[in-house]
């Protein structure tokens, strides 16, 4: 397995923080009248139906804010496929701030091993062709750092973190510059190239007869992104850009596919497949806190 780029929990440290006090601002009178102080205990993860594993971290960051004491032994790390029944991590330590903190340890180690879930099984439907999966920017606000990493989990890669991260043309700056101007798309790129942190510049093209040609001719352009085309159309923006002199563009598919189109997407040989899904529409996991 390629190594995973960690989570940075700086930025989440504030969610965090925010997850806690919405839940246990006014402290747990519940758990505070049924169990004496100092009681210990020792409880377990499990998960209650096949999963990726993810946020482990981000558990073991909450548990330390209810109680240092709290410590967390992992057992399946994150990026693990696991089945029913597998223990992820046990728990040690006071009962009291273990059951205070159940919720919202489960609510992030539920929702982002979900993302990875979502994302592990796409990845598998267009494993033996060169498509690579990526997420967008379609990520829950706040969340952005958290389901990008689960993305990483479940085996896929991550696209733009931000406006910030690249430069992304679409089709309404592109009508804008106008359709046949390729002196200003190359402006464009060679402006973009210049701007420090930029990763890439993608162009987005929706018509592969007007369009593609142009892009295809200006220099400077890093991925083409081929919005809601038909497999037919994909086969021959492939054709293409392989046919195009010198200048070879990664493209990407995106808009409208699912997990029951992805494969015959993936076949007309594009490069990458941007999938709002992996985030948007993941739905979090089955997992217990059990003695």
């Amino acid at each position: 397995m390629p190594e995973i780029a960690p989570l940075d929990m700086n930025k989440i440290s504030r969610l965090i923080d925010l997850a806690i006090e919405e839940d246990y601002g006014q402290g747990d009178p519940t758990s505070e009248l049924t169990v004496e102080p100092g009681v210990k205990s020792h409880t377990r993860l499990v998960a209650r139906e096949p999963l990726v594993v993810c946020g482990m971290d981000v558990v073991r960051e909450v548990l330390k804010r209810y109680d240092e004491s709290l410590e967390l032994i992992v057992v399946s790390q994150d990026a693990a496929s696991i089945s029913r029944g597998d223990v992820i991590a046990e728990i040690y330590g006071p009962l009291r701030q273990m059951l205070s903190a159940e919720r919202v340890a489960l609510n992030f180690l539920q929702r982002l091993s979900g993302v990875a879930t979502k994302t592990a099984q796409y990845v598998k439907e267009v494993q033996g062709t060169k498509a690579k999966i990526l997420d967008t920017r379609k990520t829950t606000p706040g969340w952005r750092e958290l389901e990008k990493y689960a993305v990483r989990c479940g085996g896929g890669m991550n696209h733009r973190y931000n406006l910030g991260d690249g430069v992304m043309l679409k089709d309404n700056h592109f009508a804008h510059m106008g359709a046949k101007h390729k002196d200003e798309l190359e402006e464009f790129a060679k402006k973009a190239h210049q701007h420090g942190g930029l990763k890439f510049v993608c162009i987005e093209v929706d018509d592969i007869e007007t369009q593609l040609p142009i892009v295809l001719s200006a220099a400077g352009v890093d991925i083409i992104l081929l919005d809601n085309m038909t497999c037919p159309q994909l086969r021959q923006a492939v054709k293409m850009r392989d046919e195009n002199p010198g200048h070879k563009p990664l493209l990407e598919a995106s808009g409208g596919i699912t997990l029951a189109t992805l494969r015959d997407v993936a076949e007309t040989g594009v490069d990458r497949i941007s999938i709002g899904a992996v985030t948007h529409s993941a739905v979090s996991i089955d997992i217990g806190l059990d003695k």
